[in-house]
């Protein structure tokens, strides 16, 4: 079964074609961002004179940091029942639209710091809209919300069918200010949802489509991305390569890859999407002999093979060496074992197996 309750808007002009719908729930929006991305993708300005033609009285919560921390959405949460919103706008990277899934619960369930997480205690959410300005996470059409607390200094999510934003709306024009190496982290973020489409043991065939052309759309587009940044049509192919792969982990969730690392991220301060990238041929090599039929299809769409493609993986540009002791291994594999997506995995995965492949990150 497919379940995607989120409306999307794609392409340029992406805006004028939603507006109608944007306006239509509510009166007030608290307008959720990060501290920069928002405002140099041009997107804020583009929404803010909607808002403002429409005569809606907005409030701006431009808190949230990378990798948001759960005093964030309690603060956000808030700012939006003290300001008298009802419903949120997200502008901004995964960071910004996982935390305003986040604030929308918990100022809907009067939810405190513990009960985050605590998914039987979601009763009600306000819509939300996702406008996303990166293109990787995919989480402007997925149920998922990645939090850090800093407290534990651990990096978890939740899922829950109340966070599916209501609609996500993607310009890939909002993109055009984006870094070369946070396009390359996304992208790489992207590819990780679409490969671990085909590694869930919640795989379905009707995905594999998407995972093939989103895959295709990675691997033709990336390089001519960070070469020409300002290249529309690449950045158009990545945009669609993000959407495709959230779609994906909408429906099958995400495995050992995104265990693995949570904790790199948490330790080393590592963008999401190179964390996952350290580890991406390591996986595809644990599993692809249970999983071989499926792998072999998408190299074929490829137009190559497994060997081309950890090829190709291998000239990407991301950093490949980390100081990693043992005190941090151990820890790491206790937080990898415990973690949710880990009764996703196609195998079962051991203790042994995963220092392993956190030693060979040396």
């Amino acid at each position: 079964m497919i379940h995607l309750p989120t409306r999307i808007f794609f392409g340029e002009g992406a805006l004028l074609k939603a507006a109608d719908q944007l306006l239509s729930l509510g009166s007030r929006p608290l307008v959720v961002t990060g501290r920069s991305s928002a405002r140099l993708s041009g997107a804020l300005d583009e929404f803010s004179l909607v808002l403002d033609r429409a005569g809606l009285a907005w409030k701006l919560f431009d808190q949230v940091e990378e990798n948001p921390s759960l005093d964030t959405v309690l603060a956000g949460a808030r700012l939006l029942r003290e300001s008298g919103c009802d419903f949120l706008i997200s502008i901004g990277g995964g960071s910004p639209i996982d935390a305003a899934k986040a604030i929308s619960l918990a100022a809907a369930n009067s939810l405190g710091r513990d009960e985050i997480y605590q998914t039987g205690k979601f009763r009600a959410a306000l819509p939300l809209v996702a406008i996303p300005t990166t293109s990787g996470t995919g989480t402007e059409v997925t149920q998922y919300s990645v939090l850090t607390d800093p407290l534990s200094g651990i990096k978890a999510g939740f899922g829950h069918d109340l966070a599916f934003p209501r609609l996500a709306i993607c310009d890939p024009r909002h993109t055009l200010s984006l870094s070369p190496a946070v396009t390359l982290n996304t992208a790489l973020d992207a590819l990780s949802h679409l490969l671990e489409g085909i590694y869930s043991n919640k795989r379905d065939p009707l995905l594999y489509p998407l995972i093939h052309s989103g895959a295709k759309a990675i691997r033709d587009n990336l390089q001519a991305v960070l070469d020409n940044p300002d290249g529309l049509p690449g950045r158009t192919e990545l945009m669609r390569a993000s959407l495709y792969g959230g779609i994906v982990i909408a429906q099958t969730s995400t495995t050992l890859q995104h265990s693995l690392g949570y904790p790199l991220t948490t330790a080393f301060g590592l963008p999401h999407g190179q964390s996952n990238a350290l580890v991406m041929r390591q996986v595809l090599e644990l599993y692809y002999p249970a999983l071989e039929a499926e792998l072999n299809a998408l190299f074929r769409a490829l137009g190559g093979s497994r060997k081309d493609f950890k090829a190709w993986l291998g000239e990407l540009p991301f950093g490949r060496k980390l100081e990693l002791d043992d005190a941090f291994i151990e820890k790491s594999v206790g937080e990898v074992l415990a973690s949710r997506n880990m009764a996703n995995n196609p195998i079962e995965v051991s203790a042994d197996q995963i220092r392993d492949i956190y030693r060979g990150l040396k």
